[in-house]
């Protein structure tokens, strides 16, 4: 990331948690991203139907649009610029590193544009994440650094489309087919005639891959 880069903060009072501050002492943590004029309650509706190893946090975008918020400028759909996209994963680092009590491991849930944000935070920071679940999202096409890192590592990642998405455009679609195989260990889910949303039928795929990031402990 260039020097140049600022960080657009994240805002520690709009975080939605799943547990008090006490209950999230030695566990991972499960970092949840909304998509572009949402907001930080949207995904965080999905928490009772996820496993409950995770600490879960749900985090608000730091820019204003409309009555949401994003993560950045959307400029060219499907393909934001880097520096944007850098400014945004390193406000989430920022808060990540201030936080009193470091998880155990750190995962990543993200739609759309949050979608978009898991794959740039491995890229930046290719070792602190275990996972990545990547929803109606896509991988930019600016190049960094941490992909040569992320190519040796694959790190698990489940990505769930629609064949009838009218927001992600088919050029970014392409783009992350050829990405993800070489960056990640692929889990892929396309659902037929699913538009630009999650279904039943998607979040029983998505449960079912983080489980299995969840191993239960050996008796």
């Amino acid at each position: 990331m260039a020097d140049s880069i600022r960080p657009e903060p994240i805002d520690p009072a709009a975080v939605l948690w799943s547990a008090a501050v006490a209950d999230r002492v030695d566990r991972p943590l499960l970092l949840v991203l909304h998509g572009y004029g949402s907001h930080e309650g949207d995904l965080f509706s999905l928490a009772p139907h996820l496993p409950l190893e995770p600490t879960i946090a749900a985090l608000r975008a730091p820019l204003p649009v409309g009555q949401g918020w994003s993560w950045f400028p959307i400029g060219v759909p499907g393909d934001p610029v880097g520096d944007a996209l850098d400014a945004a994963a390193a406000g989430i680092l920022d808060w990540l590193d201030a936080l009193p009590e470091q998880p155990t491991s750190i995962g990543l849930l993200g739609f759309s544009q949050g979608g978009a944000m898991t794959l740039q935070l491995m890229r930046h920071a290719p070792e602190r994440f275990a996972f990545a679940v990547q929803l109606s999202g896509f991988i930019a096409s600016s190049t960094h650094p941490g992909d040569a890192r992320l190519a040796e590592l694959r790190p698990p990642v489940f990505w769930g489309r629609g064949t009838l998405d009218p927001v992600i455009p088919e050029a970014a679609v392409v783009r992350t087919q050829a990405w993800l195989p070489g960056h990640s260990t692929l889990t892929e889910g396309i659902y037929e005639g699913l538009g630009h949303s999650i279904s039943q039928a998607e979040l029983g795929e998505i449960v079912t891959f983080l489980r299995a990031q969840y191993p239960a402990p050996a008796a």
